[in-house]
């Protein structure tokens, strides 16, 4: 590493790369992007030019062997974040992959293993654990105010308004419409690419504030395009809860989570990502007869996520989440679906 820098290798220059971790890593601290690299070589041209970095290549492998590259971002397609970050780890370099970490349990243990193996660091973007909200409301019941978890309630909706916002708040992007046309195909199952996309979200979340799961019992309906699923979990701690994932619905869309203790209740909104605005909390601790509501200035998840991935990389910290929260997150996604298909319970 140069000085107190990361140097970085961003693998993957698609939507989102272009409209979260690009601007992102232009205004973070800690961390240099050095190399860009996509399949498409206009898109990569523009992009390096747009944020004058040096140099851009069109074969991952050339990052991957670019002895002035510490650590990667891998922002490719989901199928392809096993061969990604297998073949990174396997270079030497660090890892911050897109969530979810793989597309299925098999490869997500097998990057656990080849992670112990390395030593590197390998991150999992799951953005939504560097949200201050969050992270208020994960310390809030770390330090017992809530008491005993007991009840949950968490919900993932998109509304059918999206497009619309995100028209509003996103840069113009560069896109291989050959490219896009290939992406369309895969996203044409929606069952499989809407519950891997959103349900990683929200089953991380859940995770991160109340831990381990022990079992789901879930229920799919499909209407025209529209998918929902609800489930029942139980965790392992013995509390009880709903989780709905709905996409689309009509109007906007909503996230968030109502938690229950014996001392306390936490209701927590999240707002979509790219308003870069921290969720809102409302803490109740009946130890101190006290509603908290805090106020947070510093709130881009996405700057936050990178900044605490050079801290990773340096030592300064562990990586959040790490790749034993990615596997869990797809195990979560692989139960949800079984259970679904099956319509019985399953424990993880």
């Amino acid at each position: 590493m140069s000085g107190s820098s990361v140097r970085l290798g961003l693998i993957g220059c698609g939507r989102i790369a272009q409209v979260a971790h690009l601007p992102a890593l232009e205004k973070a601290d800690g961390i240099e992007p050095v190399v860009v690299c996509d399949q498409s070589e206009d898109v990569v041209r523009a992009l390096a030019a747009r944020y004058g970095i040096a140099s851009y290549v069109t074969d991952a492998a050339d990052v991957l062997k670019n002895d002035q590259v510490d650590a990667v971002l891998i922002a490719v397609p989901d199928r392809f974040h096993y061969s990604v970050t297998e073949a990174a780890l396997l270079a030497g370099k660090h890892v911050l992959v897109e969530k979810p970490l793989t597309s299925t349990v098999d490869e997500a243990r097998k990057l656990v293993e080849l992670r112990a193996q390395t030593g590197l660091t390998l991150q999992v973007g799951a953005t939504k654990r560097h949200d201050p909200g969050l992270s208020f409301a994960r310390d809030f019941i770390a330090s017992g105010q809530l008491g005993e978890a007991r009840s949950f309630n968490a919900w993932y909706r998109i509304g059918s308004i999206r497009p619309g916002v995100e028209a509003t708040l996103f840069p113009r992007t560069f896109v291989d419409e050959q490219v896009r046309g290939t992406e369309a195909g895969f996203k044409a199952d929606r069952r499989r690419y809407l519950l891997a996309t959103h349900g990683a979200h929200i089953f991380d979340t859940l995770r991160f504030l109340l831990g381990d799961v022990h079992s789901v019992l879930a229920v799919h309906r499909e209407f025209g395009r529209d998918q929902a699923w609800s489930v029942l979990v139980t965790l392992n701690s013995g509390a009880v809860g709903t989780i709905g994932v709905a996409v689309d619905v009509p109007g906007d869309g909503a996230e968030g989570i109502e938690i229950f203790g014996s001392e306390g209740q936490l209701r927590v909104d999240t707002h979509f990502p790219f308003f870069r605005r921290a969720s809102d909390v409302r803490a109740y601790s009946a130890r101190e007869s006290a509603l908290t509501v805090p106020v947070f200035a510093d709130t881009d998840p996405y700057e936050r996520q990178v900044e605490a991935f050079a801290r990773a990389v340096r030592g300064a910290q562990p990586a959040n989440p790490n790749v034993v929260d990615g596997l869990e997150a797809v195990r979560l996604i692989e139960a949800v679906a079984k259970s679904a298909a099956s319509g019985t319970a399953v424990e993880l």
